[in-house]
């Protein structure tokens, strides 16, 4: 998402407001856009495939609400915790505690978790469906088309 530094965005209502919202690269934005980010984060979890396998199924189930509601940038925010679920995952299987550098600036060993790996290959499985959802795809080109 590109940021416009003039907008107050702790209290901007993106939902009111989508010709604001840019798609942005990746995960860009994930945790300033209202009011998705309230009504996302709290289902977002990764600690054991169990769990992100819960997190993944209730933040899908509000990606298709979006979509009922006509609602692109809920589908897109959706769209990118999952892909966050998926790059946490894989930063904590690769990394205990998710921390890649040392003190001293040096890169870590991996120490590869496999509990972890799994819960990444949940969000994974997903995020690759959403990336090939025609639905999804339309509108995304239509909003970038209208709105920037």
């Amino acid at each position: 998402m590109a940021f416009d530094y003039d907008l107050d965005y702790k209290n901007l209502d993106l939902r009111k407001n989508p010709e604001l919202y840019r798609v942005g690269k990746g995960e860009q934005g994930v945790l300033m856009v209202e009011p998705y980010k309230s009504e996302i984060l709290p289902h977002w979890r990764f600690k054991t495939p169990d769990i992100a396998q819960e997190s993944c199924d209730k933040i899908s189930e509000l990606f298709e609400e979006y979509r009922k509601k006509d609602d692109f940038v809920g589908m897109d925010m959706a769209r990118k915790f999952i892909q966050m679920g998926y790059t946490r995952a894989r930063r904590y299987t690769n990394y205990k505690g998710g921390r890649k550098y040392n003190e001293d600036g040096s890169i870590k060993d991996r120490e590869i978790d496999e509990e972890k790996a799994e819960s990444a290959a949940i969000f994974k499985k997903r995020w690759d469906e959403i990336r090939e959802d025609e639905d999804y795809l339309r509108r995304k080109k239509e909003h970038q088309k209208k709105y920037g």
